[in-house]
């Protein structure tokens, strides 16, 4: 029975409330990855290939970008240039390493993000903010700078654009897109809970406390170097991995060029909307991010067709598109992850208001 008592919730609603939210995130989890496991069943190999694979890349790539913006509060500008060095340490890995397994190059490519993003993150012990920002925009230009430069890490192809090793796990050539997709989602997957049980331990208490209040955090015996850097790291892992798959999984070439500034602005984007400090709004910003273009495509060619000229309805699209991130801005800040909250809020009070 649901009802208040002098301004309180009965004390059966308020144990049913503390157990509720816990069971129900467990069902939908396994509910979402039944789903997700059984999508190559019914999707085709386009929306696997241009959709679904992205989709999921770009969200470990806005997972990563959470972590260190949304937990640890650190502002970055340079998640596409981590991105690159993990597309080009994995193809090195597989070059230079014969018989490496490809899991444990994307591995070790989302290591060599990590130490590069901790130098990189050096400077957040001096600097804050905008500031911040500016010092991580240096490491997107300087990473992409050296890896065009440098002939090395493209074993000295002068083409520019670099075929990816074929993705090979116990033998077996990943090579359709139901089975690339299925290699990234279990590997989305592991990474995701991973970061759900860093975000709820002692690790992400860490982080939200130097978010809040640096100073009050260092005055309680943690330490801002060791917190701010580890951030930096584990942020840079996860874009790392994300470059990896990137490459191999979607592209299938390695090139400077697919890791440009617009797109660690598409990761910052994905983190905003979907919302700061969540697992779940790195996912929905990416979709919406991804989505919504596709979506924009298809109506315009629905309502005009080859009636206008496709410059001005490219253009019209990116209109649109800048509008509807600005007005969601305005009317939900919080991201999609508040409206997903506020969902399963609803969804838990119903039983109790009948």
């Amino acid at each position: 029975m649901f009802y208040r008592e002098a301004g309180q919730f009965h004390t059966s609603y308020a144990q049913d409330t503390q157990l509720f939210p816990l069971r129900q995130d467990r069902v939908g989890m396994a509910i979402t990855l039944l789903a997700a496991f059984a999508l190559p069943a019914v999707a085709n190999d386009y929306w696997l290939s241009a959709i679904l694979i992205p989709w999921l890349i770009l969200a470990l790539v806005a997972l990563g970008q959470n972590i260190l913006m949304g937990y640890a509060g650190q502002l970055s500008l340079g998640s596409a240039g981590f991105m690159a060095v993990g597309a080009f340490a994995c193809y090195n890995f597989i070059l230079r390493i014969d018989g490496i397994p490809f899991v444990l190059a994307v591995l070790l490519s989302g290591v060599c993000a990590a130490i590069i993003g901790i130098v990189f993150g050096l400077p957040s012990l001096r600097i804050r903010g905008l500031y911040l920002a500016v010092a991580t925009l240096a490491s997107q230009f300087f990473i992409v700078w050296a890896l065009d430069k440098f002939g090395w890490f493209k074993n000295y192809d002068t083409s520019g654009v670099i075929t990816t090793q074929p993705i090979i796990i116990f033998g077996h050539n990943f090579a359709t897109p139901a089975e690339k997709y299925w290699v990234v989602l279990v590997i989305v997957a592991v990474l995701t809970l991973l970061a759900k049980n860093l975000a709820r331990g002692s690790v992400g208490r860490a982080w939200m406390a130097v978010r809040d209040m640096d100073v009050a955090a260092e005055v309680m015996g943690l330490s801002l170097l060791r917190t701010k850097l580890q951030a930096f790291a584990i942020s840079s892992f996860y874009c790392g991995v994300g470059g990896a798959l990137f490459a191999f999984a979607y592209l299938q070439t390695v090139e400077p060029s697919a890791f440009t500034i617009d797109l660690s602005f598409r990761i910052l984007f994905m983190v905003i909307i979907g919302g700061l400090g969540t697992i779940m709004g790195s996912f929905l910003g990416a979709a919406f991010i991804l989505l919504i273009p596709v979506f924009l495509n298809i109506v315009f060619h629905a309502a005009f067709g080859h009636h206008v000229d496709s410059t001005l309805t490219s253009a019209l699209e990116q209109v649109i598109f800048g509008a509807t991130i600005i007005a969601f801005l305005i009317l939900e800040p919080l991201g999609l992850a508040r409206l997903w909250q506020l969902t399963k809020e609803r969804l838990r009070l119903w039983p109790f208001s009948h």
